[in-house]
């Protein structure tokens, strides 16, 4: 059985288990709303913090959320999933998750999230 990590830090949870990492600011984590991406073998824990910062940026004024980050990692790479608790129903849960999924998508932060959570060689 794998190993459970779990630290808080600046009022965020981190927990590792075997090859999840999840990041959340309330525990248990909850999806209300979500969505998903595959990436590419990165440090899990880089990326998560990455994600979190521009999911908040792009869902702050959505009364009552609070992000989850969730990354599995497998031989091909990781997948993402990101959304989280949804207190109020302010924003229709479909539109949420559009607007998560673009942010997921999204090429110009693809590319910042892996270049700051990229796996070192040296």
């Amino acid at each position: 059985m794998a190993e459970l990590r779990k630290t808080r830090r600046n009022g965020w949870h981190v927990v590792r288990e075997g090859d999840r990492t999840v990041l959340a600011r309330h525990w248990p984590p909850r999806f209300d709303v979500a969505a998903e991406s595959r990436f590419p073998p990165a440090r899990p824990g880089r990326l998560a913090h990455q994600i979190r910062q521009d999911l908040w940026r792009e869902l702050q004024g959505l009364r009552g959320f609070s992000p989850v980050i969730q990354i599995d990692a497998d031989e091909r790479g990781l997948t993402v999933t990101a959304g989280g608790r949804l207190e109020a129903a302010s924003l229709p849960h479909d539109l949420a998750r559009a607007r998560i999924a673009a942010l997921l998508e999204c090429p110009r932060h693809r590319a910042r999230w892996l270049a700051w959570a990229q796996e070192r060689t040296t």
